[in-house]
This record gives structure tokens, C-alpha cells and sequence, in this order.
């Protein structure tokens, strides 16, 4: 029994050791089975964790982006410019590149009086100050636009050179911007050729001259002086009764005692028939009087008729109001507000398509030599409504015809124009 017994145990034994190697085995190999996918689905878990961390990192971006100003992309400036007359209606398109082209300056003097500048630059620059709410028309960018000119831009280079002149000017030396040198490393020369649809083959700007003219009158009508100009009342200004006639109207006596409006205007003047034409020309006028005393007067408004490109003067139906005033006068969206001007330094432009206040240098040969004008667009009139091709030179105060056309022979019909904007 015993050595039965022991053989029984050993069989045991050997049978529980050969189970428990077994079942080790077995567990050895699952869990080298298991393992690897463990890894793969922590290696998962890790990837799908980065990925979502990734879009909520994206998303967090994204809402920084929103709540923060965004940086203003640069405006496309346009390739083509839809052309306005005084109506605002339209009138042609033309393309920027083919009036404005980059240019540069002859290396000649700059000619201009810096004091006069300096007075005209500053009475334009406060006019942008101080009436850009009440007359929107300051603030088109023109067809300068296609360039990439702003109005903000023009102000700029009226700043500029307002400082320039007035350090000059305070330290008594020949002011810097008679430096063509000095103009185009401070500011970008743009080179305008004329766009005349009548007229496609001019290139050049065409130079007119204006002047205010001294006349002869009387604060009485005599059998010389004849033909008033008169002043619309304050209080009647809204009735715009005067918008229902034209020139020959007025011409005819309506305001004059027996007319049918006669009282409702004030009769400031009278002129010589042909001194009326030439103040509704020039716009401004300087009346001595037989009394002894002189006043300068201004258009003030007019009846609202456009103005008649190619028509003679005395067929014209626009007909201008008066207004006496203390210096001579430019632009100005009423009389009150218009700009003080000075010969010399000052054309009438466009001002819708080309703008007020910008800087216009002129390039023309005298006497065989390159000569360099420069001034500023401060002034308007119908003719210019639109034009894309001329400049109206204010070239001052005349006697008469004879005095003026003797004192513009130096200046030319045509000149290269250069349109001075600050860098």
C-alpha cells in the first residue's frame, strides 16, 4: 500500500505540474497576443486625443481671429474712372493709365512765389478743415483713384508742403521745394496727359488764363455804365426764384424799377455791357468807382443753366449773382466759404475728376529753355465741368485786355503736367 500510495502521489504530481506548465503557457502567449493590440489602441487613443486637441487649438485660432481687428486688405485700386459733370450725371469712362503715368522732373527751377503758395496752399488746406461735412464734392477721390491717390493723400501732401514753406520762409532761405531734385525724392510725379474725346490726339494740357480785370463803374446807372450786377437778398436766397431766368432775362430789366422782381435782389453795381461779360467770365472783378472808391466783388451763385461749351458769351443763358468780397476768390461751395487765392500760384480745374487741392506742376520751353511752374487747383468754373484736358491760370490783375494779353505771351498754350502727390 504504501509504495502503491507513493506511486499514486508522484502521478499527481507530475500531472498537477504538467497542468500548471500548461496553463502558464497559455497565459505567456495571450498576453503576448493581447499586449501589442493594448499598444495599438493606446497608440489610437493618443492620435485621436492629438487630433481633437488639434481642433479645439484651430477652433481657439479661429475665435482669436474673430475677436480681434482684422488688418484691412489693400484696396484694388480700379483700372477705369466713369466721369462726372457739375450735375453728377455721367458722362464718359476713361481709363487711369491712359490719363496718369509715372513721371519725373527736369532738373530745372522750380518757379512759383513762395509767399503766395504758402498763402493759397494754407487757405485750401483750412477749407478741407473746415467745410468737409457741408460740401461732399471735396471728398471724390477723382479719377487719381485709378492710382491709388486719396484724398487723404492730397491732404498729406498740402501738409507737407505747408511745413517746407513755412520752415523756409521763417529761416529766410529760397524755399526747398524750387528744388526739382528735392520733389522727386519726396513725392511721387505723375505725369497727366490730356484726354480730350473731341480732340484724341491731344496729349499736352491746354494752359487758359483768367485774371480779375479792372473796371470802370458807377454805383448809379448812367447812360455809360449801364448794366448792373446785382446780389441776391439773404432772406429770398431759398425761394430760387432767380433759377427761372436766364441771362437775357435779367438783361431785359426784370430786376430794374417796373421790372416784375423788381425789390427782390440787390443791385450792387453798374458796368459797361461788355464789363458785365467779362465778370461773368473771370469771376472776379475790381470796380473803381466814378466816386473815387474801388471794391472787389465775386460770383456768388448762379441760376442753375449749365454752361454751353462753344456757345459766344452773350449767347450764354447761365447768368451769375454777385457778392462784394475782401480778397479774390476761388473755389467755395457758397461765398462765405470760398477760398482766398492768389495770382501766380493758383489754376481752375475740375474739381470732381481731377479734385480740389491738388498740386500741379507744368513743364513748358521759353525762349528755347525748360521751364518748371508750379501752383495749386483752387479754383473752378463751368468749362471745367468736366474736363480732363485744361487749366486755368489765374494770372492777375489787369487794367484791361491789352495789360493782360501783353503780360501771358510769356506763358504757353500747351504744357507737360505733372501732378505732385507726397510719398
Amino acid at each position: 500500500m504504501p509504495i502503491l500510495s507513493n506511486r499514486i502521489f508522484r502521478i499527481a504530481i507530475g500531472f498537477a505540474t504538467s497542468l500548471l506548465v500548461c496553463l502558464a503557457s497559455h497565459y505567456l502567449y495571450t498576453q503576448s497576443k493581447i499586449q501589442p493590440i493594448a499598444q495599438q489602441n493606446l497608440a489610437s487613443q493618443n492620435l485621436a486625443s492629438i487630433h481633437n486637441n488639434f481642433l479645439v487649438s484651430q477652433s481657439s485660432i479661429q475665435q482669436g481671429k474673430q475677436s480681434t481687428p482684422s488688418t484691412k486688405e489693400p484696396t484694388i485700386a480700379p483700372k477705369t474712372y466713369q466721369v462726372i459733370d457739375e450735375l453728377q450725371k455721367d458722362k464718359f469712362k476713361v481709363s487711369g493709365e491712359r490719363v496718369f503715368t509715372r513721371g519725373k522732373l527736369p532738373t530745372v527751377k522750380v518757379d512759383f512765389n513762395q509767399t503766395d503758395l504758402l498763402a493759397t496752399l494754407s487757405n485750401t488746406r483750412k477749407y478741407f478743415e473746415d467745410y468737409a461735412t457741408e460740401d461732399p464734392n471735396i471728398q471724390r477721390p477723382g479719377l487719381l483713384e485709378t492710382q491709388g491717390i486719396t484724398v487723404q493723400d492730397a491732404l498729406k501732401t498740402l501738409d507737407f508742403m505747408i511745413g517746407v514753406l513755412q520752415e523756409d520762409i521763417k529761416n529766410k532761405r529760397a524755399t526747398r521745394l524750387q528744388d526739382p531734385n528735392f520733389i522727386n525724392t519726396h513725392f511721387q510725379v505723375i505725369k497727366w496727359s490730356a484726354y480730350n474725346p473731341e480732340n484724341p490726339g491731344q496729349r499736352r494740357v491746354r494752359l487758359t488764363k483768367y485774371a480779375v480785370f479792372i473796371h470802370p463803374g458807377s454805383r448809379k446807372k448812367t447812360r455809360t455804365f449801364n448794366t448792373a450786377i446785382y446780389s441776391l437778398k439773404d432772406n429770398l436766397v431759398t425761394d430760387n426764384f432767380y433759377t427761372k431766368y436766364t441771362k437775357q432775362d435779367v438783361l431785359s430789366g426784370i430786376y430794374e424799377p417796373g421790372g416784375k422782381e423788381f425789390g427782390k435782389v440787390e443791385t450792387l453795381a453798374y458796368l459797361t455791357r461788355q464789363g458785365l461779360e467779362e465778370a461773368l467770365m473771370e469771376g472776379t472783378i475790381l470796380i473803381k468807382f466814378n466816386d473815387g472808391s474801388e471794391a472787389l466783388f465775386n460770383v456768388d451763385r448762379n441760376n442753375g443753366i449749365p454752361y454751353i461749351r462753344g456757345a459766344v458769351a452773350r449767347a450764354q443763358k447761365r447768368y451769375w449773382y454777385f457778392r462784394e468780397v475782401d480778397a479774390i476768390k476761388g473755389y467755395g461751395y457758397k461765398i462765405d466759404a470760398k477760398i482766398s487765392i492768389s495770382p501766380g500760384v493758383t489754376f481752375a480745374g475740375d474739381i470732381l475728376n481731377i479734385g480740389l487741392g491738388k498740386v500741379v506742376a507744368l513743364e513748358y520751353l521759353q525762349g528755347g529753355r525748360k521751364q518748371l511752374k508750379l501752383g495749386i487747383i483752387a479754383d473752378t468754373g463751368g468749362a471745367f465741368l468736366p474736363n480732363l484736358h485744361q487749366l486755368d491760370f489765374l494770372a492777375g490783375i489787369f487794367q484791361g485786355r491789352t495789360d493782360f494779353e501783353r503780360n501771358i505771351r510769356q506763358l504757353p498754350e500747351y504744357a507737360t503736367a505733372y501732378i505732385l502727390v507726397k510719398k
